[in-house]
């Protein structure tokens, strides 16, 4: 285990128990330089459209949705950790749930697009859309983050972390 995913662990450990966010972006660039046109080039066309064009895919179409492993679970723009595997769980929905990000790592803003608000969140390092976070989750938090697939990568606990872009 190397010393990045180690730290990512025991942040995701504190932010479970209610730690400050002062402790959980430690060791990060928490602002990637890169532009649009960048992450045109680096992603998929469907990983840009879900990313930075804030679109949605169809549900029942992420592998990640059936993903049980233990590991973390990284923004596939900017490999920002956003998840641990364990605070994933089967909502029914179709996409990858989660109760609870690693704090600090998303930020949210109010979405119109079905003419009723609902809660939208994005990587708070790169901006990329990753889904909508609604209040009907499992305790401890009662939150469901609902999050498109294709705007995480999994990382199984024993390999390293990608590198920050």
């Amino acid at each position: 285990m190397n010393r990045r995913h180690f730290t990512d662990k025991m942040l995701m450990s504190l932010s479970l128990l209610g730690a400050g966010s002062a402790f959980a972006n430690a060791g990060y660039d928490m602002k990637s330089k890169l532009s649009k046109e960048k992450w045109r080039e680096l992603l998929t066309k469907d990983e840009f459209y879900v990313l930075f064009q804030e679109g949605t895919e169809r549900p029942w179409t992420s592998p990640l949705n059936d993903e049980k492993r233990k590991g973390t679970f990284v923004c596939a723009a900017c490999h920002l950790p956003l998840f641990s595997s364990e605070t994933k769980y089967d909502s029914g929905t179709g996409w990858p749930s989660f109760f609870a990000a690693i704090e600090g790592r998303v930020l949210t803003k109010k979405d119109w697009k079905l003419i009723i608000p609902r809660t939208e969140y994005h990587c708070a390092r790169c901006g990329g859309h990753q889904g909508h976070v609604f209040n009907d989750g499992p305790q401890p938090t009662g939150k469901r983050y609902c999050n498109n697939g294709v705007a995480l990568s999994f990382i199984p606990d024993g390999q390293s972390l990608p590198e920050l872009r």
